[in-house]
């Protein structure tokens, strides 16, 4: 009988470990859009509704996702990678429901990484104690073509663009560039920092005309964020704002993208959970370095 709860037990946790996961990357053609900040609070918001949220944050230096909560990173993924750190050491928890995993060096290496260090990684990866439900990756521009490895692998990629011109001319000049030497066709749009909801489907509309027009990629909306002098105090203070003014134009409207957010449908390997994601991931790599090399 012992025997028999033993193996039931561990059949309902691989039962449960196989929880769908659903992954977005965040990324912006210029510095300066709120992307971070933005990130952090979607965060937050999801965890309020129980979702097991983990932050890939490829940044480093003074833009990363620790100083946004006031948390100097003990450590990187790539010192998992190269066995050098256990992932407990390295992850941290800001809030309640969410982890996050400082990657800022690993990020530039990825697409590198010996067999034993893929193997390293997975393992690594594996060892979350927690299981996950979503993934968000704070992506850098650091990588060839400027899009990271896992924003190829991840099933959602968002293009964060605030009201200026730059950052609407340089987030088209990415997903073109993305586009055309890596196949990522397919973009959601957040408009962040605008005047008015009208001002973010105007930025949208104009975008998706040209590239549309021009054959570059497709774009759904998916929202926009009212500017908010509350929203940078509050990331000045180390503060979500989803947290602090739930009742805020900007706090409801980032709880209704994350609520958005999970009704957008999963890519097939995402519903292996983070180990089949990881697998995809190193593969996507992979490709991406092949690419790079060719271009």
């Amino acid at each position: 009988m012992a025997d028999f709860c033993i193996d039931q037990a561990a059949g309902l946790r691989r039962l449960f470990a196989q929880r769908q996961l659903h992954v977005v990357t965040f990324a912006s053609g210029v510095s300066g859009v709120g992307k971070t900040t933005l990130i952090a609070n979607v965060a937050v918001a999801l965890a309020q509704q129980g979702e097991n949220v983990l932050i890939v944050d490829e940044n480093s230096g003074a833009r990363h996702m620790g100083g946004f909560f006031g948390v100097s990173p003990a450590g990187d993924l790539l010192q998992v990678i190269n066995r050098q750190r256990m992932l407990e050491e390295v992850l941290f928890s800001p809030a309640p429901g969410v982890q996050v995993l400082p990657a800022g060096h690993a990020a530039r290496q990825i697409t590198r990484l010996s067999s034993a260090q893929q193997e390293a990684m997975l393992e690594g990866i594996n060892a979350l104690a927690e299981p996950t439900d979503v993934i968000l990756v704070d992506s850098s521009p650091g990588h060839a073509h400027g899009f990271s490895p896992w924003g190829l692998a991840a099933g959602g990629a968002v293009m964060v663009v605030s009201g200026s011109g730059a950052s609407i001319t340089d987030a088209y000049a990415l997903i073109k560039k993305v586009s055309l030497a890596l196949d990522r066709r397919h973009f959601r749009i957040l408009a962040n920092r605008v005047k008015s909801a009208r001002e973010g489907q105007i930025i949208f509309n104009n975008l998706k005309s040209v590239a549309s027009e021009r054959g570059v990629a497709h774009l759904d909306y998916g929202g926009s964020i009212p500017a908010d002098a509350s929203l940078k105090q509050l990331g000045q203070l180390c503060q979500p704002i989803v947290e602090v003014l739930p009742e805020s134009p900007s706090a409801l409207a980032l709880k209704a993208f994350a609520n958005h957010m999970l009704a957008w449908p999963e890519a097939e390997y995402e519903h292996g959970g983070v180990e089949h994601f990881v697998e995809h991931l190193l593969h996507s790599a992979h490709t991406a370095s092949l690419n790079a090399l060719a271009t």
